[in-house]
């Protein structure tokens, strides 16, 4: 019964995984000459490549903004439509919009309105006297820029996660609380948010395998510029690999970006998922 689901995750995940590290330990073949076996050597020259240093920083930087942002905004938008409000449905389809949008249109539309001058941006901070600035030209801003799209992305995503998880809390736990006079807030903190973790958990592990594997927003609006202040470690791969032909040392940034993702699912399955589940 498993063995088909078993061969299919066997070879679209784990031998591939493995292939790429047996490239990462030779040289990218070039015309005539074959592929020669250099160990380790890949790794050893990432200590010294200041892209990838810069790659692996920002993208650090970019996870821990991105994600804890995401997961606040999702919950706050989901306890808004789980409400009893009017228009909430009309609210759970505007919240939910940006998911649904594709990539590349979404990344051309902030790619309006980060525009120096004209974009929207900096026609809402101009009515306050603000100057405008060129927020995907400026190394201090490039990133944050990107940041605030992708938050802005995914937040409607996970909200339904959350949604989801808030409609299965039995209600009469809520008339309990009321019962003993115990407040929204209180209710929130005490009974609603302990409920929420398991989701939380799941959440934060997609939030942070999105923020490791985000290309589409870098390619179209900043071309990991400027300086190489915007370059994930997904989209230098692509250039490594792709624009510069060297395989082989693309294999080994990958080989690193598989370990890092690993350490952090042992780290919030291993560790996390003992005090998210209650019985």
């Amino acid at each position: 019964m498993l063995l088909p689901a078993a061969v299919l995750l066997a070879a679209f995940t784990h031998f591939p995984a493995v292939m790429t590290f047996i490239s990462s330990t030779f040289q990218t073949p070039r015309g005539k000459r074959p592929a020669k076996f250099v160990g380790m050597d890949h790794y050893a020259s990432m200590l010294s490549d200041p892209v990838f240093v810069a790659a692996l920083k920002n993208n650090a930087i970019y996870a821990l903004g991105t994600v804890p942002a995401s997961i606040a905004l999702a919950m706050l938008m989901a306890v808004i439509v789980n409400s009893a409000i009017k228009g909430k449905a009309l609210l759970r389809m505007s919240f939910f919009l940006p998911t649904v949008l594709p990539m590349i249109a979404v990344a051309n539309m902030w790619l309006f309105f980060y525009t120096p001058g004209y974009g929207l941006i900096d026609q809402f901070l101009g009515l306050f006297g603000f100057h405008g600035r060129n927020w995907l030209g400026d190394p201090e801003t490039a990133l944050g820029s990107l940041m605030v799209l992708a938050v802005w992305k995914e937040a409607g995503f996970f909200m339904i996660f959350y949604l989801a998880a808030l409609q299965q809390i039995s209600p009469s736990l809520g008339e309990a609380a009321a019962l003993e006079g115990a407040g929204r807030w209180y209710f929130f903190r005490r009974v609603t948010f302990p409920l929420l973790m398991p989701t939380t958990l799941f959440v934060m592990i997609n939030a942070f395998i999105n923020s490791f594997r985000l290309i589409d927003h870098v390619i179209v609006m900043t071309r990991g510029g400027p300086d190489n202040a915007s370059t994930l470690l997904l989209y230098y791969v692509y250039n490594v690999a792709f624009r510069y032909w060297d395989t082989a040392y693309a294999s080994a940034i990958t080989v690193v970006i598989l370990i890092v993702l690993a350490l952090l699912a042992f780290i919030q399955f291993g560790i996390l998922d003992r005090k998210v589940h209650y019985k």
